[in-house]
């Protein structure tokens, strides 16, 4: 039986660009001293890159057991390829570093160990920004900027 996986990389844009928006606004919360909203924000943030990892992962399995499906392939010119690739690659590598990151940050601002919860924060916000933004990036060069 097909699957229609069209609507996989839109979802997967959208939980993107809303982990963001949410972890921006977590971000901007604990600056104002406003801790459980911050709290709120982060968790809301995690579940939404959390959902989108279950997503990205579920349309890739389905993508590759079905006979005859076809990876989406860039269809820009030299150039922009090759901005592509690079924000691709960067994106793809952080991604990878990010889960462990986001996973102990988590762990240390629920568990109140707050000074070690924001050493590494310090870290993980950038890497865990730049990868939300990235991929609705490659969502747009992929499937609308370059068709």
């Amino acid at each position: 039986m097909q699957v229609d996986l069209s609507i996989f990389p839109v979802i997967n844009a959208s939980l993107n660009g809303a982990a963001a928006v949410l972890i921006g606004t977590g971000v901007y919360f604990i600056k104002t001293n406003r801790r459980e909203i911050h709290r709120k924000f982060m968790i809301a943030a995690v579940s939404c890159s959390a959902l989108f990892l279950v997503c990205y992962l579920t349309y890739h399995g389905l993508l590759g057991a079905q006979s005859g499906s076809v990876r989406k392939h860039f269809a820009g010119p030299p150039l922009a390829r090759d901005v592509y690739f690079t924000i691709l690659t960067s994106h793809t590598i952080l991604a990878v570093v990010i889960v462990p990151l986001v996973l102990i940050t988590l762990s240390r601002g629920l568990k109140a160990r707050y000074v070690q919860h924001r050493a590494i924060a310090r870290w993980t916000y950038p890497l865990w920004m730049y990868v939300s933004v990235t991929g609705v990036v490659i969502y747009l060069m992929l499937y609308k900027i370059y068709v």
